[in-house]
């Protein structure tokens, strides 16, 4: 594993929040204007680069976790089949991007119809798209670090050695 603290995790988690807000920004301002297939071309593209973005910082991408030593891979495989995520570890490609989109359809397509309201449309289609890109996100952000905290903690158990001194008795 490339982190080696729980501090050094808690970085990585704030650093990739900050990301991800900086990401829902510009999915907003696409949102916000009333071009027909932008917002949701805009979101795709933004999340086939933030989740190998996301996924990197957390030591978690495909090529990564193929370097690890075997008892490292093994720790990383338990826990994302723990958590059930569809992208950590994985290609992420626009297929994949494409799946997440649809599971958070309802939103999606309500901010795709309500933007051609004038102003009030836009505004909430923007607001509607920032979100939605903040919970994709943060979610990801979460699972990744949910990942790493559990490998590095169950690293640390099978790394203690407990010493039995001579004072005590057996």
């Amino acid at each position: 594993m490339l982190i080696r603290s729980l501090a050094e995790l808690d970085r990585i988690r704030d650093e990739c929040r900050a990301m991800v807000t900086k990401r829902s920004a510009v999915s907003a301002g696409a949102a916000a204007l009333p071009i027909p297939g932008l917002d949701i071309g805009t979101d795709v593209a933004l999340l086939v680069e933030m989740l190998p973005a996301i996924n990197s910082k957390f030591g978690l991408t495909p090529h990564q976790i193929e370097q690890m030593d075997s008892r490292s891979k093994r720790l990383i495989v338990v826990a994302v089949t723990g958590i059930g995520s569809e992208v950590i570890g994985k290609f992420i490609s626009r297929t994949l991007v494409m799946s997440l989109v649809r599971k958070m359809g309802a939103k999606v397509a309500t901010k795709s119809v309500i933007r051609f309201v004038p102003f009030v449309g836009q505004a909430v289609a923007a607001t509607i798209s920032f979100g939605v890109m903040k919970v994709v996100g943060n979610g990801h952000i979460e699972d990744c670090y949910q990942v790493c905290r559990e490998a590095l903690l169950a690293q640390a158990r099978e790394s203690t050695v407990i010493e039995i001194g001579p004072d005590i008795e057996t």
